[in-house]
C-alpha cells in the first residue's frame, strides 16, 4: 500500500486570473507566498496558503474551457473549508454580495454546512468545527 503523508495542494484554473485571486484572497482569506507569470505558457501560478499551510495553486491559462458543474460532472466535486461559526461566515459572505445556499445539519455528524461559488462556479463548502 502507498503511504500518503498529507494532501499537498489543489489545482485551479481560472477564467479571469485577477477576479479569482481578489476572491481567493480578499474574500476568503489566503495568502499569497508566490506568485509568478511563466511566459511560455502565458500563465499565471499563484501559490495560496491558509494560517500557513500551502494549499491552493492558482492558474490563469490562455481559453481555458468552463467547467461543467450542473449536473455535477466527474472529477473534482468541490472545496471544503472549516469554519467556527457558519452563521456568521455566511451573513460575512452575503455582505460581499455572495450568496450561499441555506445551511444545512450532516445527517452522519450533525455538523452544519453550506455551499457557495467562487468566480467560475466552483463549488465551496463552508463546514462548522
Amino acid at each position: 500500500m502507498i503511504k500518503l503523508n498529507k494532501v499537498h495542494h489543489i489545482a485551479i484554473i481560472c477564467s479571469d486570473y485577477e477576479v479569482s485571486k481578489a476572491f481567493y484572497t480578499k474574500i476568503l482569506g489566503l495568502k499569497i507566498e508566490q506568485e509568478i507569470f511563466r511566459t511560455e505558457r502565458k500563465s499565471y501560478k499563484a501559490d495560496l496558503s491558509l494560517n500557513g499551510n500551502y494549499i491552493l495553486e492558482l492558474f490563469s491559462f490562455p481559453s481555458p474551457p468552463p467547467r461543467p458543474s450542473r449536473p455535477e460532472a466527474t472529477g473534482l466535486r468541490h472545496l471544503a473549508f472549516e469554519v467556527g461559526e457558519i452563521e456568521k461566515e455566511v451573513e460575512e459572505l452575503s455582505k460581499l454580495g455572495i450568496k450561499a445556499e441555506p445551511i444545512r445539519i450532516d445527517e452522519s455528524t450533525g455538523k452544519k454546512f453550506t455551499f457557495f461559488s467562487d468566480p467560475d462556479d466552483l463549488p465551496i463548502e463552508f463546514y462548522e468545527k
